[in-house]
C-alpha cells in the first residue's frame, strides 16, 4: 500500500465510484411488478366503467392493498434481480417516495384522460383511459422510474 502514488489511488476511488453509480443506475422493480401494476390498472378501469358501484368500491382499496403488500417487500428497490442484493446505501433511500409520487401522478394522468375523453363522448372513458396508461407502466415503468430517481438524486 505505501507504494502507490496518489494518481494511482485517485484513479483506483474513481473506478470504484463509478462501478458504485453503475449499480446505483440499475436499482429498481422487478419487470413482473410493473407489468401486475399495468394489469390491476386495466382490471380497475374496466370495473370503474362496466362494473357495480359497490364493486368500485371494494376492488379500489383490494388493489391498494394487494399493492401495498407486493410493494413493501419490493419498493426499496434493492432487489430487482436474484442475483444481487444492493445495500441501502447504494440504492438509495428515496426510492419508495419516488414510486409513490409515480403512481399518484399516474392516477392523476388516467382521471385527467377519463374526463377528456368522457367529454369527447368516447364510450367507456376508464377502459381507455386504464388501458393507455397500463401500457405506459408496463412498456416505460422501468424507465419512468431510472429517470424519476435521478431527478431527485435518489
Amino acid at each position: 500500500m505505501e507504494d502507490i502514488a496518489a494518481d494511482q489511488a485517485r484513479a483506483a476511488l474513481d473506478a470504484a465510484e463509478r462501478a458504485r453509480r453503475r449499480v446505483a443506475d440499475e436499482v429498481g422493480l422487478p419487470r413482473g411488478y410493473w407489468w401486475g401494476m399495468a394489469a390491476g390498472w386495466l382490471v380497475l378501469g374496466v370495473i370503474g366503467d362496466v362494473g357495480p358501484g359497490w364493486l368500485v368500491i371494494a376492488a379500489t382499496p383490494a388493489f391498494g392493498a394487494g399493492h401495498s403488500f407486493v410493494a413493501s417487500r419490493l419498493l426499496d428497490g434493492r432487489r430487482r434481480t436474484d442475483e444481487v442484493r444492493v445495500s441501502a446505501d447504494t440504492a438509495g433511500r428515496r426510492t419508495p417516495f419516488v414510486v409513490i409520487a409515480m403512481l399518484v401522478g399516474l392516477v392523476c394522468v388516467t382521471v385527467g384522460l377519463a374526463l377528456a375523453l368522457h367529454a369527447d363522448g368516447a364510450g367507456h372513458p376508464g377502459i381507455w383511459a386504464a388501458a393507455v396508461v397500463a401500457a405506459i407502466i408496463g412498456f416505460g415503468g422501468p424507465e419512468m422510474l431510472r429517470v424519476l430517481r435521478r431527478w431527485v438524486r435518489a
